[in-house]
Formats: C-alpha cells, sequence, structure tokens
C-alpha cells in the first residue's frame, strides 16, 4: 500500500477535538460529500491559500459540501501549532469549516497526509475521489491559474467522474513529533 490513501479508499474513522471544545468522528459529518484537508497554523503555504479554501468551502456548501480541517503538525517543532493558537486562528478569521487537532498525529499517519495543505476529497459512501492540492500556486495566490479542489467538486456534485482524481499537494511537509522539521517518512513520496 503507498503511504498515502489510495483513490475508491475509505475514510479512515478517527476522534478529534475540535476548536469548539467538542470532539468529531467521521460519522459526525453527515453531509452528501466531505472534504478533508490536513493544514496548520504556521505554515505560509496554509496562509497565503486559506482565503482561496474559504471561497471554495462558501461555494460547495450549499450543494452538500462539509470541509474539515485537521492540523497534525507537532507543537513541539512549531508552538504556533498548538491546540491553543488552532482556537485564535479560528476566533480571528471565522473560517467556514471545523479545525480539528490530531495531537497524536495517528490520523495523519491512517490518511497519509504529506504536506500542509493536503486535500482529501469523499463520495456519498466516503470513497476517495479526490487527493492532492487545492491550487498550483498557494503560496502566491495572485498566480493561481487551477484551481484542482473546485474543478472536481464541480464534478462531484454534477455525478461526473473525476477527470484529474491526484495531483500534488504542494506546502510544508507535516511537522511529525520527534523528527527534524523538514523530515518526511521514508516511504512518503510524490503521488504523480
Amino acid at each position: 500500500m503507498s503511504f498515502t490513501l489510495s483513490i475508491g479508499s475509505k475514510a479512515p474513522d478517527f476522534k478529534l477535538l475540535g476548536t469548539d471544545g467538542k470532539y468529531y468522528s467521521l460519522q459526525d459529518f453527515t453531509s452528501d460529500y466531505l472534504v478533508i484537508f490536513f493544514t496548520c497554523n504556521h505554515c505560509p503555504y496554509v496562509q497565503n491559500s486559506n482565503e482561496v479554501t474559504r471561497k471554495t468551502a462558501e461555494k460547495f456548501q450549499p450543494k452538500g459540501v462539509t470541509f474539515v480541517g485537521i492540523n497534525s503538525n507537532s507543537a513541539n517543532t512549531y508552538e504556533e501549532d498548538s491546540y491553543e493558537n488552532m482556537i485564535k486562528v479560528m476566533e480571528e478569521n471565522r473560517f467556514p469549516w471545523f479545525y480539528l487537532h490530531d495531537a497524536t498525529q495517528d490520523v495523519a499517519r491512517a490518511y497519509g497526509a504529506l504536506r500542509t495543505p493536503h486535500f482529501y476529497v469523499f463520495d456519498k459512501e466516503r470513497k476517495l475521489v479526490y487527493t492532492g492540492r487545492a491550487v498550483d500556486n498557494p503560496r502566491q495566490p495572485e498566480k493561481i491559474t487551477v484551481n484542482d479542489l473546485e474543478n472536481a467538486l464541480e464534478e462531484l456534485v454534477a455525478g461526473k467522474p473525476i477527470s484529474n482524481p491526484i495531483t500534488n499537494p504542494i506546502g510544508c511537509n507535516v511537522k511529525w513529533d520527534g523528527m527534524p522539521p523538514h523530515w518526511m517518512p521514508p516511504e512518503a513520496c510524490d503521488l504523480v
């Protein structure tokens, strides 16, 4: 099995604490479609593309798509990624998604999260239909030429097959606890 979930795989379950103080599992999200994305507070790729992700979430929520952000980064590597700072980020920005804390990093391992941000799109049966980036230039939004996430969601809600189901996520690597900041698991690799 590859490091990252393969297309057609079922979404792994989880029980994670949200910034609202409640715990969430996969069953709590009952919308037709689900976008789970691995994100954080400190990464410039995330910070510079959050507003693009906000627009995508606001566009597709009325079409039955729920967005769930998961922060798996070790606060021991970057203190900015602590749960307390996650709460601050949500209070300041009021992003239209759930923001969950993966303190053990078990969920990042189960999904095979490579970078922040890394997006996973699931259909009604919670099977993976798209994985990878949202946009081709998350660090410099003014240079974006394609929004692969929106393209996949447009096709999904229209009942069409996803024409480009796998792209490489673009961003900082997940910050694994106890490892150097730029370390990635040896089995991690580009998706395409």
